[in-house]
C-alpha cells in the first residue's frame, strides 16, 4: 500500500528528494499502516498513521518557515553545524513522519522507539543526497525531535535543545481538529479526549508579522469542551518549545450556541 504524501517543497530540492525516497519507502509505509493498528483498531486510539504525519509535517514545515524567513530564529542545525536552512526543513519534515513510529511497539514511551526504528530508515532516506557525515548530523537532529515531541511533565532528560525540535513538537498537538477523534468516539470510547477533540473544527496557522508575535493559532471551537485539548495538550507543548515568545493562541466557540455532543454520559 503507498499513500498520497505531499510536502511543499518549493526550491528545496534536497527536501524533494529525501520526500521522493520516503514514498518509495514500503518499509516505512508498512510501519505507518502497523501505527495505525495498534493505535485505532486495538487500542482504540487517535490516527498515527500517514493522515497523521503527513499533517504534522505540513504543519511544522509552515512554521519553520514563517519564523526562519522573517529572521526570527536560526535553526540549531544551522547555529551548530553550519548547515543550511533548509537542512532544517528536511529535519523537521523527516522528525514528523519518524515521530510515531513507536506506536507499533507500544503506546507508552512510543517516542524511545520510534528513535530506534527511525534510524534504519532515516539510513536508506538520507542517501545519496547527503554523504556520511551529513547523514550522521541529520540523524541526530531528527532523533532528538522524535525523542522529546511527547510532553513529560517534570522530567529534564526530556528537554527539547533544539529549535526544530520545538517546531515538531508543537506541529503534533496542533493535528487536533475533529475527524481525528471520530474513529474512537465512533467505537464507543467516550473521555474527555474524544469529547474535546471533537469540538475542535478548524484549526489555523496565520503568519502576521505586524503582531508581537508573528504565528497567530487560530482554534475554532463548536463547544467549549475544545479548551481542554488546548489547555492540556498544546499549551504545555508550546512552553516546552523554547519558542513561546513566538506564538499567540486565539480559540473561539462558532455560532450562537454551543453543539450537543452527546446526550447523556455515565460511569
Amino acid at each position: 500500500m503507498s499513500y498520497v504524501f505531499n510536502i511543499p517543497c518549493k526550491n528545496n530540492f534536497k527536501l524533494a528528494q529525501v520526500i521522493d525516497k520516503v514514498k518509495e519507502n514500503k518499509k516505512l509505509q508498512t510501519y505507518w499502516r502497523c501505527s495505525n493498528v495498534m493505535a485505532i483498531e486495538r487500542m482504540g486510539y487517535t490516527d498515527h498513521g500517514p493522515t497523521h504525519v503527513k499533517i504534522v509535517a505540513n504543519i511544522a514545515l509552515r512554521l519553520l518557515r514563517i519564523l526562519v524567513d522573517n529572521k526570527h530564529i536560526t535553526p540549531s542545525i544551522v547555529t551548530n553545524y553550519n548547515m543550511e536552512n533548509e537542512d532544517a526543513e528536511v529535519v523537521v519534515v523527516l522528525a514528523s513522519i519518524l515521530h510515531d513510529l513507536g506506536m507499533i511497539v507500544n503506546r507508552y514511551n512510543h517516542e524511545q522507539y520510534s528513535a530506534v526504528l527511525a534510524i534504519d530508515v532515516l539510513e536508506d532516506i538520507l542517501t545519496p543526497t547527503y554523504n556520511i557525515e551529513e547523514r550522521a548530523i541529520i540523524t541526530s537532529e531528527v532523533l532528538h525531535a522524535i525523542v522529546t515531541h511527547e510532553e513529560q511533565p517534570n522530567i529534564q532528560q526530556n528537554k527539547i535543545l533544539t529549535k526544530e525540535a520545538g517546531i515538531v513538537g508543537i506541529a503534533d498537538a496542533l493535528d487536533m481538529e475533529a475527524g481525528r477523534a471520530r474513529i474512537p468516539f465512533s467505537a464507543g470510547k467516550i473521555d474527555i479526549h474524544a469529547v474535546s477533540a471533537l469540538s475542535i473544527e478548524k484549526v489555523e496557522v496565520e503568519a502576521n508579522e505586524e503582531a508581537a508575535k508573528p504565528i497567530t493559532i487560530k482554534i475554532k471551537m463548536s463547544n467549549s469542551a475544545g479548551v481542554f485539548q488546548i489547555d492540556e495538550l498544546l499549551k504545555p507543548r508550546i512552553k516546552k518549545s523554547g519558542l513561546e515568545q513566538f506564538f499567540h493562541v486565539v480559540a473561539e466557540i462558532t455560532g450562537e450556541k454551543e453543539n450537543r455532543i452527546i446526550e447523556k454520559f455515565e460511569i
